[in-house]
């Protein structure tokens, strides 16, 4: 079969890779412990499955709109101007199945070949490919953790060009944990100001799992709403992965692009998943405490036990739900024979051999690291950070 060129360029996400690899394992068998998935392990609340029961009785059995029905864009527009101070009209907002979709869409408005899109790393595994997708050119802007994994605004300002059409980024950081204070989104706005022709994507998702201080959404930065595209969704604060539900707020013109690009590919959102969408933008985001409570606690365990392993060097994440152990000095060592040349190798190593599914930090282009969520229980975290250090202490010099 002829496959297109398109298809054949992509990459598999590599989360999704060394999940598939780590349910091959366990259906041989063997005992895995999966830390690879972005994927919160707590329930959803019971009012938020209500609004989904009460809907299947009501008539949300048809086609919705393209952009997502008017209540719905209307509880969204409360929602941000509530939690966010920002002022988005139901127009203006574009609900999609998934985050990832919203991402999709906006890149696909913007950017296309001869384009280039910045990208400061590490970065969510997606977006890189979304822009090949479209045709563009991602342009990296890479970060250590030494800098707490956040570039500097100097390194983010020189890879801006002519034509440069969108800057993309995820706060909390998708692997890091990395939070963006008001200080430092303060001094990206300057930038973005002096490129009239510039927008930025910014990616919310993980808005209401910060552990100190709290969220500061960039368009709400004097001169910034007309500048920027706020992305959500349900998957993470409302541990709603599997319902598909993200959205946009942008600039109009851009939201009715955004709108028929969509209408080409799914149209309209599940229609029972809206009802739900309502019941959650509705949601007291005071009832989400429990949970961030519960991933600032799990936080704590799994930096003091990287902090452990001998070679392994970690920060202090301030969001999200993941570490990102910088590991480089594991890198070329072996392990019973077998040798352990980058971080991809060292990754299938400790999935195959002590059993801890982990991700490649290569993939969100952050090199010598490997990124580990800490969406499990207790137990389990415990466990595989007790396998890691067993794992190396039987490490040797290759």
């Amino acid at each position: 079969m002829h496959l297109s060129q398109l298809v054949r360029s992509i990459e598999e996400p590599a989360t999704l890779a060394m999940s598939r690899r780590a349910r091959e394992l366990r259906g041989e068998g063997k005992d895995i412990i999966s830390l690879s998935l972005g994927e919160p392990d707590h329930a959803p609340l019971p009012k938020l499955l209500d609004a989904a029961r009460e809907a299947l009785n009501g008539a949300w059995h048809t086609y919705p709109p393209v952009n997502g029905y008017q209540d719905v864009r209307e509880a969204i527009s409360m929602k941000l101007e509530r939690d966010n101070g920002l002022n988005y009209a139901p127009e203006q907002i574009v609900v999609s199945t998934g985050a990832k979709q919203s991402v999709m869409n906006v890149v696909l408005a913007l950017a296309g070949p001869g384009d280039e899109v910045v990208i400061p790393a590490p970065y969510w595994v997606t977006y890189a490919e979304q822009v090949r997708i479209a045709g563009a050119t991602p342009i990296v802007v890479p970060s250590s953790i030494d800098e707490d994994f956040k570039a500097p605004i100097e390194r983010i300002s020189a890879a801006i060009t002519p034509r440069t059409r969108l800057l993309m980024y995820s706060s909390p950081c998708n692997p890091s944990g990395s939070v963006l204070t008001r200080g430092e989104l303060e001094q990206l706005a300057e930038v973005v100001r002096h490129h009239p022709d510039l927008l930025v994507l910014s990616d919310e998702i993980y808005e209401h799992i910060v552990f100190e201080g709290g969220h500061v959404s960039l368009a709400s930065l004097p001169g910034m709403m007309d500048r920027t595209i706020t992305v959500n969704g349900l998957s993470k604060a409302f541990a709603l992965t599997g319902w598909r539900v993200g959205y946009l707020a942008a600039p109009l013109e851009l939201a009715k692009a955004c709108s028929t690009i969509q209408g080409q590919f799914t149209s309209g959102t599940n229609g029972i998943a809206q009802r739900v969408t309502k019941a959650c933008m509705e949601l007291d985001p005071v009832e989400l405490a429990p949970m961030r409570a519960d991933f600032l606690r799990r936080r704590d365990l799994v930096v003091s036990g990287l902090r452990k392993i001998p070679g392994w060097r970690c920060n202090v994440p301030q969001g999200a739900f993941y570490a990102l152990p910088d590991v480089s000095a594991w890198i070329g060592r072996s392990h019973q024979g077998r040798v352990l040349s980058n971080t991809s190798e060292l990754c299938m190593a400790l999935l195959e051999e002590a059993g801890v599914s982990l991700v490649d930090g290569d993939a969100f282009g952050a090199p010598g690291t490997l990124r580990i969520s800490y969406a499990a229980d207790d137990r389990s975290l415990t466990t595989a950070l007790d396998r890691i250090r067993q794992f190396g202490e039987n490490l040797t010099t290759a």
